[in-house]
């Protein structure tokens, strides 16, 4: 009760800030070729970055999109560098924040920039040429700079002031919004009712398996209108891979582990691995965590106390540890990370997946 009293202000806020898009007050942008909105309603955790790729993998299979220039859109969370940005291949994760970097490592054909004014970042991606006589300071890393034929806007739900072509916002399994709070005594960053807008809601982070009942739960409760879509997926963890070059795989086959991560919620890793390891030191920092000199030595030493053991972090963690200076040779060997990707339940669930994302681009 008292907390619904506190919220009450931020809840009229939200109200009014979606009443005026609705009513067109505030005007909207619409991108000039089509767009894919990958958004949530929580304060990060739901898989963003894993549906992403999904997502971009799924636009490569198509006929329609092969070949095509597609880029990605974020805003670069925690980026040291300012206004409009291109993602270099080599690119490191403190000037455009370790998400892009990541995507771009692992899609190199796909162009990744970075914007916090979305509306800005697609007019920049799809009419190069105004990036050179923008006079805010924003500038175009390369020169060859491909109009791009479709945008993927990677956590851009709240952002009102772009309408997508197609809005797919996630839910994680293991903290439905209608069990959630607004912050900060809750995560919710916005209105749960505001779950209405998404013409796809994809439930992240589902258990291996799930009986028919928990999809019926899901279902009833989230009452998405009968024109919505809605997915489960999961998510599955591949080989680890190392971080540096000089990584020893022969590290893999020890019995220890030490963990450390800086993303919202590490469980479902930590889970993972100990069907393989027994972890042995396990470090929490928040989500997008720079990696200082301390946090570096505080790994080393349990490294020390445990020379037999592997080290493992997350994929998107991997990205910032790289641009740390502190890393010691000694332990660049016994550095890896965990590949992440999400997945449907089955083939047909794909397809429909696939027919109904595809149904908005036309």
């Amino acid at each position: 009760m008292i907390a619904n009293l506190l919220l009450f202000p931020y809840w009229v806020t939200l109200k009014v800030r979606h009443l005026l898009f609705d009513k067109g007050i505030k005007k909207t942008y619409r991108p000039s070729v089509p767009s894919v909105c990958i958004g949530n309603i929580t304060v990060g955790g739901t898989g963003k970055t894993p549906h992403t790729e999904m997502i971009l993998r799924t636009l490569m299979e198509q006929e329609e999109w092969f070949g095509k220039n597609i880029a990605v859109l974020s805003r670069g969370y925690k980026r040291k560098s300012k206004g409009f940005q291109q993602v270099p291949a080599d690119g490191r994760a403190i000037d455009f924040g370790d998400e892009p970097v990541q995507i771009k490592k692992k899609f190199p054909m796909v162009t990744v920039a970075v914007d916090a004014s979305r509306k800005e970042g697609c007019t920049f991606l799809t009419e190069p040429e105004l990036v050179k006589t923008s006079k805010k300071g924003r500038r175009c890393i390369h020169k060859d700079f491909p109009k791009a034929d479709i945008i993927v806007l990677d956590d851009a739900f709240q952002h009102r002031a772009v309408k997508a072509s197609v809005n797919i916002v996630l839910v994680d399994f293991n903290r439905p919004i209608f069990k959630d709070h607004l912050m900060p005594f809750g995560r919710l960053r916005d209105l749960p009712s505001r779950i209405k807008a998404a013409d796809i809601v994809i439930v992240s982070k589902c258990p291996n398996f799930m009986e028919p009942e928990d999809k019926e739960m899901w279902i009833k409760k989230l009452n998405l209108r009968e024109d919505q879509h809605l997915f489960f997926t999961k998510i599955a963890y591949d080989t680890p891979a190392a971080i540096y070059p000089e990584g020893d795989p022969r590290y893999l086959y020890a019995k220890n582990l030490i963990l450390f991560s800086g993303i919202a919620n590490d469980a479902p890793l930590a889970r993972q691995l100990t069907s393989n390891y027994k972890i042995v030191k396990h470090f929490n920092f928040p989500d997008h965590h720079k990696f200082s000199r301390s946090d570096i030595y505080s790994i080393r030493n349990a490294a020390d106390n445990f020379p037999t053991s592997v080290i493992m972090t997350t994929e998107k963690d991997c990205q910032r540890v790289r641009d740390s200076k502190a890393v010691p040779e000694s332990l660049k060997t016994r550095l890896f990370y965990a590949p992440i990707k999400s997945s449907f339940f089955s083939e047909e669930d794909k397809e429909r997946f696939t027919a109904a994302l595809l149904s908005y681009l036309k």
